[in-house]
């Protein structure tokens, strides 16, 4: 029999399950505790419909990184800002329900107190280098834990289809633009 088997395994089956739970949970727990202390801002920042200063912060932070190699570094502000804008309005264009956890999920990378754990980063978004938040990309991409392989997938969807209403970025990949009729 091989050495490597008579060890016991480190994590069971059982035991993932028991820290999906614990980590949603947790991030249940963390999403209502924002909203009930007043840590979540329910007024939208100056300029937007949906979109809270803490959460511009973190996209401010965000946008960039994703956008990077998509557009030239001399007009990434303007695109950023744009990108916001846009993110902005499409998410006041979701439904009730699905804004709610967007937002939750905004709260949850706000907060110091969830933020550090979950993605590595225990500094303030204003801090951090562009190679930290593509280290806390990478780590909620390959995630064991489905819950953050999610949060993953939706932040790229909100700021990719939000950059890409953009002429401007359609023809670094190739897009010609939607056909005349």
């Amino acid at each position: 029999m091989p050495e490597f088997l008579d060890e016991p395994t480190l994590l069971s089956r059982r035991g993932v399950l028991k820290v999906g739970l614990c980590a949603s949970a947790f991030l249940a727990t963390a999403g209502l505790g924002a909203s009930l202390s007043g840590c979540s801002a329910t007024f939208s920042a100056r300029g937007f419909r949906v979109l809270r200063s803490t959460d511009l912060v973190f996209l401010q932070a965000l946008v960039p990184v994703m956008l990077a190699g998509s557009i030239s570094h001399t007009s990434l502000p303007g695109a950023t800002d744009a990108t916001l804008h846009t993110l902005d309005n499409n998410l006041a264009h979701l439904s009730p329900e699905l804004l709610k956890l967007t937002l939750q999920l905004f709260d949850v990378l706000a907060m110091p107190v969830t933020r550090g754990p979950l993605t590595g980063l225990w500094s303030s978004w204003e801090k951090t280098t562009p190679d930290q938040i593509r280290y806390f990309l990478h780590r909620w991409q390959n995630s064991s834990l489905s819950l953050l392989r999610m949060g993953h997938a939706s932040l790229l969807q909100l700021v990719m289809m939000s950059g890409y209403e953009k002429p401007e970025l359609w023809p670094h990949c190739g897009y010609p633009g939607p056909p005349t009729v």
